[in-house]
């Protein structure tokens, strides 16, 4: 259930945030939130609102990325970090299952850790899209889905940009639209700063319940959508803005473009792009046992199709050259997730534009290709 309707909002003072947060971790339930730690806002462990990453902002462009003071002091004036919630609901490693000998018997165990309750404190609309994505991505009776529906979700509605965003080219933002528990949006003015608050589910009542709420106004409202507007209005006219309806056929009448040679002279095959973004889901399985060869061990961990030895068959790797491996990642992305789950493989984040360090961009390789074909 999702409340879409913005008269149904209640107004929360700033200095009263830590009372959502104390209500959350009363429900027993850890609280996953931006925190500012060695240089990055990085999503960690929130005991309280002083945590949060209160009055700093990040600045963000082709492979790079710097935290900075804000001149107000907002929570939520961040952007897109190098961590999304995948590393909560997708481990980056988990075991599978061990193996144990004895008495001249194999007995195989299957490992299965309960999901434990957690509260996701600043959800972008892109990052909400992420979730789902990587949803049907896993299946409805996947490990991945049985962490999210353990998961509680706040989130934020964005009233800031960063300049490698480009949410609106996907349809993924700025303003929330995915199903949430409870959904703040923050406003700044001169005399007052405070959330707007809604709820968007039974659970999601049950703790606005708890909080020091008084109603919204219409003059509350019309901040709410004046910070849409301004975002939003950044976001389609900003550098990064593309018409992204035709992406899939674009990239499949280019699969033998010039343009993938020139992204191949820069690429590092780093897979710094992968494992940044909230949708890529590769996996590779290791398997250990101790010196007595009585236990033996598998685990699931993050990998990526930039390594050679993602592609490795019997024989050799499929996928051997830089340029390969570039143009598998960014068609499956944009086209081929389209065929297996019915849409893109993209939400506009921009994580992948900042973390690489050669500052390549996936909005100007569009371009390229664009433009490549139409020479």
């Amino acid at each position: 259930m999702m409340n879409n309707n913005p008269e149904e909002s209640y107004w929360l003072a700033a200095d009263n945030l830590d009372h959502l947060i104390q209500a959350l971790r009363q429900t027993g339930r850890q609280v996953i939130g931006p925190t500012l730690t060695d240089g990055a806002i990085v999503y960690d462990r929130i005991d309280a609102a002083e945590d949060l990453p209160q009055g700093w902002t990040d600045q963000q462009d082709k492979g790079s990325y710097r935290v900075a003071r804000r001149s107000d002091n907002a929570y939520f004036g961040y952007n897109a970090g190098p961590h999304s919630w995948k590393k909560y609901l997708h481990p980056p490693r988990r075991q599978v299952f061990r193996a144990v000998q004895s008495n001249d018997a194999l007995q195989f165990v299957a490992v299965d850790e309960p999901a434990q309750a957690m509260a996701f404190l600043g959800v972008r609309s892109c990052e909400l899209h992420a979730m789902t994505i990587q949803g049907r991505v896993f299946g409805a009776e996947s490990d991945y889905q049985n962490r999210r529906q353990h998961s509680f979700i706040v989130a934020v509605t964005c009233t800031v940009a960063a300049p490698t965003c480009f949410c609106t080219a996907m349809h993924t933002g700025p303003e929330v639209t995915l199903a949430y528990d409870l959904e703040l949006t923050e406003v700044i003015d001169a005399q007052q700063h405070y959330f707007l608050v809604r709820s968007g589910s039974d659970e999601g009542e049950r703790i606005l319940s708890q909080l020091p709420l008084t109603a919204s106004t219409a003059q509350h409202h019309a901040q709410r959508q004046e910070a849409v507007d301004r975002v939003r209005q950044q976001l389609e006219t900003g550098p990064r803005h593309f018409d992204s309806s035709d992406l899939q056929s674009l990239l499949y009448r280019n699969y033998d473009s010039e343009a993938w040679d020139a992204i191949a002279e820069r690429c590092l095959s780093c897979a710094n792009c992968t494992l940044v973004c909230p949708t890529c889901f590769c996996t590779t399985e290791i398997d250990t046992t101790d010196l007595s060869g009585q236990h033996a061990e598998r685990w699931q961990q993050w990998d990526s199709c930039f390594n050679a030895d993602f592609s490795y068959l019997h024989g050799g790797s499929v996928r051997t050259s830089t340029r390969s491996r570039y143009r598998q990642w960014m068609t499956h992305k944009l086209a081929t997730w389209h065929d297996q789950f019915g849409t893109s493989g993209c939400v506009g984040c921009g994580r992948c534009i900042s973390w690489c360090p050669v500052g390549i961009d996936i909005t100007e390789e569009i371009n390229a290709i664009r433009k490549q074909e139409s020479s």
